[in-house]
């Protein structure tokens, strides 16, 4: 994480008057104290930068300003040019504000909509005060976002986080792909696809085929076998693949056939990389462990459909998970876009691999979840836990390992 250099991170730029509370914000968003706080107006000088990873939107750069209204002499304008130019730099602009709306905000809301640069108004000081319903109703009218939170206090800031994640632009939300990072030039891909009753007649599910298309944009090569030649064709190969990726649900038994100095994972975990934030899953992954006869898991699955005999979502998870000592573990099921606001009395919520969402929209689910304090993961991160090889299935993301193996470590 740290090493992304600032160019590919979502830069997020905090504006507002002196002692608003911008560098209580990005304290609290940060989890760290990145900048001084004071009482006394304009103790930010020169921006404060603080690179960081925002769960699960991904790399972020959070700029914090000093006060646009400094009016200290020279040095005052001084302060105020060097935060003018961040404003060229800003992806998403937060003005920061207390309980009052006045032509300062609103003429700063004025430049950002005709700079075309998304932003949110965020009323800090809520524990002090609160807008008046006058200001709120006229920002609603005109479209406008805005969050009430109190940095100091810590509240509300999963709230923030969840419109910071609304204004994120589409190409810094789409993923490079399936096999990213992981499919070097012209090493062979072993892709593990077995033909059952799930899959489409005459056709391949979205994932595989993701998969042998990445596969070829990477200008590497893939060996497409069904699991019962697995053996026979890697002993044809003259060189061991690259990467082996099988489907999920034959996880017990593809693992076992192969060697284990090569790297090994599951479509439905690719996707949750592509399509979410792959370390979230992990570490969501360790509440397995913790179920009970009482808990109650929440499966997902983006599309509508008609489940089949062994269907996944609504026979082999279950039954998986109830196989861990659990008979009369609770399951809950959602389909498409009908997906729960209030979570309350769910223990684990785990989801499709998304293949007909876009990524927004899982992140989205995922921070719903954070907000809550409900575990969340995919169908193959929890299969390969159920299975015991999460861990060996991991090892080719070793940001999403370290993850799980801390929230891990912490449940024992």
């Amino acid at each position: 994480m740290q090493n992304t250099p600032k160019g590919l991170r979502l830069q997020i730029g905090i504006f507002g008057r002196r002692n608003a509370g911008k560098s209580s914000l990005l304290n609290a968003v940060t989890g760290q104290n990145a900048a001084i706080v004071s009482d006394v107006p304009g103790t930010t000088a020169d921006p404060v930068e603080k690179a960081m990873e925002m769960h699960p939107l991904g790399p972020v750069l959070l700029i914090d300003t000093a006060g646009l209204d400094d009016d200290a002499g020279t040095l005052g304008e001084m302060r105020v040019e060097k935060s003018r130019r961040i404003f060229d730099r800003t992806d998403i602009a937060l003005i920061v504000s207390d309980s009052s709306w006045s032509p300062f905000e609103e003429d700063l809301l004025n430049l950002f909509q005709q700079s075309k640069i998304p932003c949110i108004v965020v009323f800090n000081k809520a524990d002090l005060a609160k807008p008046a319903d006058s200001i709120l109703q006229s920002l609603t009218e005109r479209n406008v976002d805005h969050v009430i939170l109190s940095a100091a206090k810590k509240e509300n800031i999963a709230a923030l986080r969840e419109m910071i994640l609304k204004k994120a632009p589409e190409d810094f939300l789409n993923s490079a792909g399936m096999l990213e990072n992981i499919a070097p030039e012209g090493k062979p891909v072993l892709l593990i696809t077995p033909i059952d009753k799930e899959a489409p007649k005459g056709r391949m599910i979205l994932p595989q085929v993701q998969a042998i298309r990445d596969t070829l944009d990477h200008n590497a090569y893939c060996l497409v076998v069904k699991e019962n030649t697995l053996t026979t064709a890697l002993e044809n190969l003259k060189n061991p693949p690259s990467l082996a990726v099988t489907d999920s649900q034959i996880f017990g038994s593809v693992a076992p056939l192969i060697p284990d100095e090569i790297p090994f994972t599951s479509f439905s975990i690719l996707m949750a990389r592509m399509k979410g934030d792959l370390a979230l899953c992990a570490a969501g992954a360790a509440a397995i462990s913790k179920l009970n006869n009482d808990s109650t898991v929440l499966i997902a699955e983006a599309c509508s459909h008609h489940p089949v005999s062994e269907d996944i979502g609504t026979v082999k998870i279950p039954r998986w998970l109830r196989a861990r000592g659990n008979p009369d573990l609770k399951i809950k099921h959602v389909q498409g876009h009908d997906f729960p606001e209030d979570l309350s009395g769910i223990d684990l919520v785990i989801h499709c691999g998304a293949c007909t969402f876009n990524r927004r929209e899982v992140l989205t689910r995922m921070l719903h979840c954070a907000e809550q304090n409900v575990p969340f993961t995919n169908y193959g991160v929890a299969i390969a836990y159920c299975f015991g090889i999460l861990e060996r299935a991991l090892r080719p993301f070793p940001d999403a390992l370290d993850a799980y193996k801390k929230v891990l470590g912490g449940t024992k």
